[in-house]
């Protein structure tokens, strides 16, 4: 946790008890939670932490890089720490995200150097995928 601590410090990040507790939480966190999920669990431990806290500490972690927010919810942001590269599985029916990786830079599939004119003229330096369907839990309730 000190080396955690310490790298936030180095970043330029002031490290409050609140926000040792916000990047605890988010440290291989595989939940894609959003700021609401991170108050609601964070408040469980400090009671007094406001939601502006929360929020404000997670648009810092974005802007640092060690956070990536994720536009998958048109009502809600989510948050992911992982920064290695990797894409995401949502249910339609419950709302759950769950990471997938796909080598797109294999022989079998690479969307970074498709065919001219495709792209319009952008050079391709990263790729996400959504994928979209029903997960286990809620394919066994139908």
């Amino acid at each position: 946790m000190d080396r955690l601590i310490e790298k936030y410090r180095e970043k330029g990040l002031k490290m409050t008890p609140q926000r040792i507790a916000i990047i605890s939480y988010l440290e291989d966190n595989k939940t894609h939670p959003t700021a609401d999920d991170i108050y609601r669990r964070v408040k469980e431990e400090y009671p007094t932490i406001s939601f502006a806290t929360v929020y404000n500490t997670v648009e810092a972690l974005c802007s640092l890089g060690t956070l990536m927010e994720l536009s998958i919810d048109s009502e809600r942001k989510h948050y992911d720490p992982v920064k290695e590269p990797h894409h995401h599985v949502i249910c339609t029916e419950c709302g759950e995200i769950a990471d997938v990786t796909i080598a797109l830079n294999s022989d079998t599939i690479d969307l970074t150097n498709l065919p001219e004119g495709i792209l319009g003229g952008f050079n391709v330096d990263q790729v996400h995928i959504n994928l979209y369907g029903i997960c286990e839990g809620c394919s066994g309730k139908k």
